[in-house]
């Protein structure tokens, strides 16, 4: 693994790269958020934008949410995947939020992972985005560049992945370097074909160079 200083090097490399870095999901409220996140799961964030703004605009609230009916809400999101699971996910989620928490998102990630649909990464995008609660969320593109940077080990788990940036870099940027990470994995690092050519990074990345070579 390379080292906190070489880490914050290549950190610094992608902010200049993406300085406007930000949660691509359209939302309004932290309840909205909550929901918009739990419907990305296994989905890009642009299907999830296409399909809220209908969703939101019959279902703004966690009571509205709460008293709608399945179907309901499975018309309203019938483009994403996995769309009845999560249609009953985010039906029971505003339940519970109505009924534990008086229709307030909660703010502690105990009580967030505790709701249907969230999990820890979903709970953590919540923490850092809608109540600046510095947390790190580790998606698919954090885990990837983390592992292909060897900022982690290759074989760390999710859990371990998030460990290692928490303790590698400083909490007050953990929000801004999840986000850069995905900026950096969504439009630059990409799964099938990262940009290693044109790559600031590429000193630093024995997979890109590998890469490079076989060019």
């Amino acid at each position: 693994m390379i080292s906190k200083e070489k880490t914050m090097i290549a950190l610094n490399r992608m902010y200049e790269m993406f300085p406007d870095a930000h949660c691509e999901l359209n939302y309004d409220t932290p309840f909205q958020l909550v929901v918009a996140v739990a419907l990305s799961a296994q989905a890009t964030d642009v299907s999830v934008n296409k399909a809220t703004p209908g969703l939101f605009a019959a279902f703004p609230t966690p009571e509205a949410l709460a008293a709608a009916s399945i179907e309901d809400i499975i018309e309203k999101i019938r483009t994403i995947g996995l769309y009845r699971m999560k249609a009953k996910n985010i039906k029971a989620c505003a339940e519970q939020i109505l009924e534990r928490f008086g229709g307030e998102v909660p703010q502690t990630r105990e009580e967030l992972v505790a709701l249907p649909g969230v999990g820890r990464k979903t709970a953590n995008v919540v923490l850092g985005e809608a109540f600046g609660i510095p947390a790190f969320a580790v998606d698919t593109h954090v885990e990837r560049i983390a592992k292909r940077l060897r900022i982690c080990k290759l074989d760390a788990n999710v859990s371990e992945v998030e460990a290692t940036l928490m303790k590698k870099v400083p909490k007050e940027l953990w929000v801004k370097t999840h986000h850069t990470m995905i900026f950096f994995g969504r439009y630059h690092c990409t799964a099938r074909a990262p940009k290693c050519d044109v790559c600031p990074l590429l000193d630093m990345c024995q997979e890109g160079k590998t890469r490079m070579k076989k060019k």
